[in-house]
């Protein structure tokens, strides 16, 4: 337990930010899972209009340190690269 009121003051505001960082982690996740379903079902436009959601939720993940840049460039480019290949297919 923190002893000091600074340690007390930090666990508070550290307990706030992971609820925070937690919402927008859980989003772009949600948004990538909803892409890759949409995909695998074959309906390419929804998962167009689901795809550029997912991209701009990673990005604004990235843009506020809650996952890494890199990690969301890899996930943004996995989820576009099925994207392509499903549009290949259907073609």
């Amino acid at each position: 337990m923190a002893n000091t009121q600074s340690a007390i003051k930090r666990i508070r505001r550290s307990e706030r930010r992971r609820i925070i960082n937690q919402v927008h982690r859980s989003r772009a996740r949600t948004y990538v899972k909803r892409t890759r379903m949409l995909i695998a079902a074959g309906q390419i436009e929804e998962a167009e209009a689901a795809a550029r959601v997912a991209v701009s939720s990673l990005d604004k993940a990235a843009q506020k340190g809650i996952i890494h840049k890199n990690k969301a460039a890899r996930s943004k480019s996995r989820l576009l690269k099925r994207l392509s290949q499903a549009k290949e297919t259907v073609a």
